[in-house]
């Protein structure tokens, strides 16, 4: 289980992006699309159109890290933004965690596909 607490910046494109990319090709869309610094310390999240993989990327001051998620049925409840031309939303560390753990942050409500042992 991953933990999104504390002082973690982080920052969600809103704009679906192609899951094929890598490090390489994640770390040029944080700076080129979302205008900002992938070695900041802060964690950027990425979707595919169908909203059904997640990836993330963050420098940890000694590398980059690459998490994804597949979602096995249904689908992220991802953020929109208040600003048309906005390529990238800021969420607080609990609201990210929400998200990832199938809380639909809109409704309030489970996610269809959300399961808990």
């Amino acid at each position: 289980m991953l933990s999104f607490t504390g002082s973690l910046k982080v920052f969600v494109a809103l704009d679906p992006i192609d899951m094929r990319k890598g490090f390489e090709g994640l770390h040029a869309a944080v700076s080129e699309k979302l205008k900002a610094d992938v070695r900041s310390g802060a964690l950027f999240a990425f979707t595919n159109k169908k909203r059904t993989r997640l990836k993330i990327i963050y420098w940890d001051k000694t590398g980059l890290w690459l998490m994804t998620k597949r979602l096995e049925k249904g689908t992220f409840c991802w953020p929109r933004s208040v600003e048309p031309q906005a390529a990238r939303i800021s969420l607080a560390p609990e609201a990210f965690a929400l998200l990832t753990d199938g809380i639909d942050m809109h409704a309030a409500t489970m996610r269809p596909w959300y399961q808990r042992d």
